[in-house]
């Protein structure tokens, strides 16, 4: 990566026009705060008549789908955002770690069988539906192992999925009025876990700087009661992955870090004209319905998410210390309304979508603690 010239204004994109109102002003704080790092000027919200024809450096909260849309937005590779580009929607989503039932099955424009044959030995058992006709073969397959976990494919937070344990429970889901939609617009069936951990691995490329980092996250229940994403504690180094293995780390994580890395290689190998600048991946690692431990990549994020704000806060560290080697950071999410904890910045107070309170914030520590 070569560093991000000055002369680039940093905006934030707000990509989605219902996007809630938490998304969009962690969007702009983000934004606003990596400009301040890395010496350029701030832009504010993506203005298509204000900022034509200026050198932008885009932060924008979902990937960039498309090559029109890219074009549009005046973004041609990693260099022009922290995020990423894909040419069709499914790319970017959790569809892509599992395979198709049969070569009968339907499939997106675009898709490719290579990613799901790449990455068979680092993912979970599971299948990936895109209409309803295919659905129940799908689960009777699967079911055969254990419980299976139904996950949209453009849910967020873990919001909107299931655990199915029988034919007659995911048959009264095939027969529900928005069965058809459900299925038509994509979703995952994968074995369900017990005793879940959920690893975070993941690199920036940024300010001229490779940043790469393992962690954990953890969920929290919104104001409906529902659990969803909490926070992230994240462990970040200057380097690619083999500073970060380097360090001395637990076997699990190891295996997680070693897992994200044939994801990642495989999305640049099946779909050639992806790139990003942020590739974040989540793995769990738990017990099968035999008691086995199983590990695998959940789902991919090349855009801003829930740890980016402990990525920003990382960098900010490295920038005023060139020669730290790692640092600990976390992002915390809370609906419950409280004061700030010492030495925390904070990076949004206020309404959530599903939620009247929803504050946000990052905390720094040493490597050493």
């Amino acid at each position: 990566m070569t560093p991000t010239p000055r002369k680039k204004i940093v905006i934030a994109h707000s990509v989605r026009p219902d996007a809630p109102q938490h998304e969009v002003h962690t969007n702009k704080a983000l934004a606003r705060w990596l400009a301040q790092i890395l010496g350029c000027k701030f832009g504010g919200n993506y203005d298509p008549e204000k900022h034509r024809g200026r050198d932008l450096y885009f932060l924008p909260t979902q990937t960039i789908v498309g090559a029109a849309h890219a074009e549009q937005l005046g973004i041609n590779g990693p260099d022009d955002l922290w995020g990423g580009f894909v040419e069709h929607d499914f790319i970017c989503t959790k569809a892509i770690s599992h395979g198709l039932r049969s070569h009968l099955a339907r499939a997106p424009s675009g898709w490719s069988p290579l990613f799901s044959e790449r990455v068979r030995n680092v993912v979970l058992d599971g299948l990936s539906v895109f209409a309803l006709a295919d659905a129940r073969p799908a689960a009777e397959h699967l079911l055969y192992a254990g419980p299976i976990r139904i996950k949209p494919i453009h849910a967020c937070a873990g919001r909107g999925q299931e655990v199915i344990k029988s034919l007659d429970a995911f048959d009264e889901i095939l027969a529900r009025p928005d069965a058809e939609k459900l299925f038509g617009d994509g979703v995952v069936l994968e074995q369900d876990l017990s005793k879940v951990v959920t690893h975070s691995v993941g690199q920036s490329f940024i300010g001229g700087k490779v940043l790469s980092y393992c962690g954990e996250q953890y969920l929290t229940k919104d104001g409906q009661g529902e659990d969803v994403y909490g926070g992230s504690n994240l462990l970040v180094v200057q380097g690619g992955y083999e500073a970060l293995l380097a360090l001395d780390l637990p076997d699990d994580v190891r295996l997680a870090i070693e897992q994200a890395q044939v994801f990642d290689s495989a999305a640049d190998e099946a779909y050639p004209r992806f790139f990003a600048s942020r590739r974040n991946y989540d793995i769990a690692q738990g017990l099968d319905s035999s008691g086995n431990p199983r590990s695998g990549v959940l789902e991919q994020s090349w855009r801003m998410g829930g740890a980016s704000s402990a990525e920003v806060a990382a960098l900010q560290s490295f920038v005023n210390d060139p020669g730290m080697r790692a640092i600990r950071v976390s992002s915390v999410e809370t609906y419950i309304d409280q004061a700030l904890p010492a030495d925390a910045i904070e990076v949004y107070r206020g309404p959530a979508e599903n939620s009247e309170f929803l504050l946000k914030y990052v905390t720094v520590k040493s490597y050493d603690g």
